[in-house]
């Protein structure tokens, strides 16, 4: 059994910061790539961000230049900076992580922690 747990959603300023973590825990061998999700009210979920083990990165245009993506491979955490927040980026942030265990490769997802970006 393989978890997510995303940490710090929560309302924010138009143009303020937060940053979020997604801790794995359970059974895993290594972790392949990391990422961030979001997905607001009638729309798709869409990538935001993703990490490989190595560190390589790659973020959606609407987010480039103003979130950065990290992860701690001793910790299986990923994190997401958010500055500049703008209300179009309120939305459920998923957590998603290729992990592989004793099964093999799993693709797991967290539960998802809430931004809102409002005045």
């Amino acid at each position: 059994q393989v978890q997510l747990v995303e940490s710090g959603g929560g309302l924010v300023q138009p143009g303020g910061s937060l940053r979020l973590s997604c801790a794995a825990s359970g059974s895993i061998f290594s972790i392949n790539a990391m990422g961030w999700y979001r997905q607001a009210p009638g729309k798709q979920r869409e990538l935001v961000a993703a990490i490989t083990s190595g560190g390589s990165t790659n973020y959606a245009d609407s987010v480039k230049g103003r979130f950065t993506i990290s992860r701690d491979n001793a910790k299986n955490t990923v994190y997401l900076q958010m500055n500049s927040l703008k209300p179009e980026d309120t939305a459920v942030y998923y957590c998603n992580a290729e992990v592989r265990n004793k099964l093999g490769y799993l693709e797991v997802w967290g539960q998802g922690t809430l931004v809102t970006v409002s005045s």
